[in-house]
């Protein structure tokens, strides 16, 4: 079950069925199947609070993610400062929709087990991103 709340923030304009839909989709390109994912919408002030509670990091992000997977179950929360996606948008002159699309996928694909941290994992981030976008659009979002 995936789930969409929001936090200190308004709820962004998806579609969420089509998400969901395509969240599955490319979870079982990676052999996955979706358990429990539930994604907090917020603010950069929230995004901020989370990464400094849990992870002891005291900067903003786009997106946190954290796993529960079992298996080859997916599940996890996932959140995402719409703030952040906003700004990341105009700097990188992206629609506010493809890069909300790319930070909704960002973290299924680290529940998949891609990383984006070491040495080369960036690129294989950014060229699973680029994959899954692209399956997007057959879905009609």
């Amino acid at each position: 079950m995936i789930t969409f709340q929001t936090e200190d923030i308004e709820m962004p304009a998806i579609q969420q069925e089509q998400v969901k839909e395509w969240i599955k989709a490319v979870a079982a390109t990676y052999g996955k199947r979706v358990g429990p994912i539930s994604y907090f919408f917020c603010s950069d002030k929230r995004i901020l609070e989370v990464n400094l509670e849990y992870l002891q990091h005291d900067y903003y992000t786009d997106i946190i993610t954290f796993d529960y997977c079992e298996g080859h179950k997916l599940s996890g929360d996932i959140f995402i400062s719409l703030d952040t996606v906003r700004s990341n948008a105009e700097m990188l002159h992206q629609p506010y929709e493809q890069e909300l699309h790319r930070v909704i996928i960002h973290g299924i694909l680290h529940l998949c087990g891609i990383n984006d941290k070491g040495p080369g994992e960036r690129e294989i981030m950014e060229a699973a991103e680029n994959k899954a976008l692209e399956l997007l659009k057959t879905i009609n979002i």
